[in-house]
């Protein structure tokens, strides 16, 4: 199970990197992990944003990190709200980021890491507001494979 590939630690610590992100944004943060994705990872990772009702915030800012880690594929996918925003090769930049972590083995630096990155963006264009509230769970959230 994807559960398994990281430690209670190590989940938390994603977890608090998607908190002190989501502090200074009204935008959103997720991460799905599975161990398998047999079709092309920007496909899926569009089904399961949907599948996660991240299409359903107000100002369209929501972030999906997803990763099937076996397969060793990844994909960062932003709504339409904060990709009109930022610039072209944005995502790009965070991925490779990621990646030069995955690559020596440490997922959580990777995640954690790329996480703040997007918080970062997020917080310029999307500044946290008073009344904001939280549209998404902050926690990981797991396929079945």
């Amino acid at each position: 199970m994807a559960k398994d590939a990281f430690t209670e630690e190590e989940k938390k610590q994603i977890v608090n990197a998607i908190k002190e992100a989501e502090k200074n944004t009204s935008g959103e943060i997720q991460v799905h992990l599975e161990n398998h994705c047999k079709e092309d990872v920007m496909d899926h990772a569009a089904h399961i944003f949907k599948t996660l009702k991240m299409h359903k915030t107000e100002l369209r800012n929501g972030v999906l990190f997803y990763m099937a880690i076996k397969d060793h594929k990844f994909a960062i996918l932003g709504d339409a709200g904060i990709n009109n925003k930022v610039p072209e090769h944005f995502w790009d930049d965070i991925k490779e980021h990621m990646l030069s972590h995955f690559k020596n083995g440490d997922l959580t630096a990777g995640l954690s890491e790329g996480i703040k990155m997007a918080g970062e963006q997020l917080a310029s264009h999307f500044p946290y507001q008073k009344d904001d509230e939280n549209e998404l769970p902050d926690e990981i959230s797991f396929g079945k494979n």
